[in-house]
């Protein structure tokens, strides 16, 4: 996936701009996003403040480690089924 070259924080301080009465495509055109980005922001970040959102940044990184060692460990158990299913 691409990497964004916005933080979260600075994410978070666009919408609170639009928040604060300025107009979405005023922010957009000053921060050079599209109105459609800005929505998919709105949709993920409204409402979060920055501590919220290094939060839910760990926790998706927490969720993602413990998927793969869940992957492999499945992988693990039927190889050995497999094994013991040839002896």
């Amino acid at each position: 996936m691409k990497r964004s070259r916005f933080s979260e924080e600075q994410i978070i301080a666009v919408l609170k701009e639009q928040e604060a009465g300025m107009p979405t495509a005023e922010v957009c055109r000053r921060h050079g996003i599209s109105s459609a980005t800005f929505y998919k922001w709105k949709s993920k970040f409204g409402g979060l403040e920055v501590s919220d959102a290094r939060r839910l940044r760990t926790l998706e990184q927490e969720n993602s480690r413990l998927k793969k060692l869940l992957a492999e460990a499945m992988l693990d158990n039927v190889v050995l089924k497999d094994l013991a299913s040839k002896k």
